[in-house]
Formats: structure tokens, C-alpha cells, sequence
């Protein structure tokens, strides 16, 4: 009997994908509140007028996670769907693929943000400008509660950094749902649900939240929609190119 075979037979990325993000989260949970601060400085997605923003952000901020939740559910996700779909299309693709649905979907959370922050520039009160609000020294993760909603939100938009795989594993989903349509998922290991029908329920569901506007959830539901976005426009080119078919399951 070889130990720890199962783990051990998992395909090279979505192995090490997962070890780097359990890594990260157990030196998150030992390390000094101040330390933990100057990682999301660096590391996390900040919007991109923030000075702590840098172009390496679109990456990292995807292997920093805080909360077990998070951490437990996407990585539970990439090893049910991931394996599968770096053994089709191979781990140089795969990495590719999954590092491009991150990067999209920061920028596509980034982009929202734009727009949310431009349509509330033009409601400010009288003689208060973003760049004023955006300055206000307030610790991550606070609005300043100024009575004033379109102040407050800007403000949260700017100053509240983006973290998280979800964005890419939304992705994987995604590309699972494209290759093995009719490939059955046991939602809550009882209901089964073709894989399809669940890819398309998620992002209507995204797609719903996020646009309701609830900040108070603190999930970046247009990256989570942007990551299957990148992920289809992949997956579709090389659909065309003739790199994969819809013949896997």
C-alpha cells in the first residue's frame, strides 16, 4: 500500500495550487496582526488609484485567504473539478487557464468598481471630490459611516483590498460545466444536477446578487462572474482551434 497515494497521484498544479493556498492561510492564522496587515498591503488586489495597488496584485491576491470557509469551499471545489480538468487539457494549459480566469476576474471586479465609483462621484454633496474621500486615513475594512451613503461606499470601494481563489475556481466550474455538460453533481451529496444546469444556476445567481448591490455580504460576486467569463472566452477559442471538444463525457 503506498501512503498518502491519493494525494500524491493528484496532477502536478491543481497540487500545488492547493498546498500554496493552505500554506498561505496557516501562516495567515500564526502570524502577528501586523504582519497580517503589511500581507494584504502587498499581496491583496487593492483598486487600482490606491497607492498600496501594484500589477502583481492581479495574481497574488488569489492565494490569500483568511476565513477556513472560504478557504475549505474553493479548494474543495478545485480538487473535485480541477483534477479532472488539468488532466484534459494538461498542467501548462491548465495553469494558464486558471491563472487567466484570476486576472480576469479582478478586472472585471475593477471595472465595476469604476463604474459604481463614477455614478456616485456624481451624487457627492457640494464640494467633496473622490480623491478627498479616497485619502481618508480609516482602517481596512471600515466605511467612515459619515450618514452619507455615496461617501461611505466610495470610500469601500477604493480602500477595501479583493482576496481570494474565487474568482478562478469559478472559472474551473465553468470550464467542467463546458467540457462534461451532462456529467451528474450531487448537490449536498443527495440532489443529483446535470453539470451545466449548475454552472448556469450559479452565474444567474452571481449575476443577481451582485447586481442588488449588497456590499454588507462582502463577496466580490462580479469577480466570480468575470473568472467564467475569461474562462469561456478561453475555452471557446480553443474549442475553435481545435485544442478540446465537447466529446469528454
Amino acid at each position: 500500500m503506498r501512503l498518502g497515494s491519493p494525494f500524491g497521484s493528484m496532477p502536478p498544479v491543481s497540487k500545488n495550487l492547493l498546498i500554496i493556498n493552505v500554506i498561505v492561510w496557516l501562516a495567515i492564522q500564526i502570524m502577528p496582526d501586523t504582519t497580517v496587515a503589511k500581507l494584504l498591503d502587498i499581496c491583496a488586489l487593492h483598486y487600482f488609484t490606491s497607492p498600496d495597488f501594484n500589477v502583481a496584485q492581479l495574481v497574488t491576491y488569489m492565494f490569500v485567504q483568511r476565513d477556513f470557509m472560504h478557504l475549505f469551499f474553493n479548494m474543495f471545489a478545485l480538487y473535485m473539478f480541477g483534477l479532472v480538468i488539468e488532466q484534459v487539457l494538461g498542467s501548462k494549459r491548465f495553469l494558464f487557464y486558471y491563472l487567466s480566469c484570476g486576472i480576469g476576474a479582478a478586472l472585471i471586479q475593477m471595472g465595476v468598481f469604476a463604474i459604481m465609483i463614477s455614478h456616485y462621484s456624481g451624487l457627492l454633496p457640494e464640494g467633496v471630490t473622490v480623491g478627498e474621500i479616497a485619502s481618508v486615513n480609516v482602517p481596512q475594512g471600515y466605511m467612515l459611516h459619515t450618514g452619507d451613503y455615496y461617501v461611505d461606499s466610495i470610500w469601500s470601494l477604493i480602500n477595501t483590498p479583493i482576496i481570494g481563489a474565487s474568482g478562478a475556481v469559478f472559472g474551473i466550474l465553468l470550464a467542467f460545466g463546458f467540457m462534461f455538460p451532462k456529467a451528474p453533481i450531487y448537490l449536498y451529496f443527495i440532489m443529483p444536477i446535470q453539470a451545466r444546469w449548475l454552472v448556469i444556476g450559479y452565474a444567474v445567481i452571481e449575476l443577481l446578487q451582485g447586481m442588488s448591490n449588497n456590499a454588507g455580504d462582502n463577496v466580490a460576486h462580479f469577480a466570480h462572474l468575470g473568472g467564467m467569463v475569461f474562462g469561456l472566452i478561453i475555452l471557446l477559442y480553443w474549442k475553435k482551434k481545435g485544442v478540446i471538444n465537447n466529446s469528454y463525457y
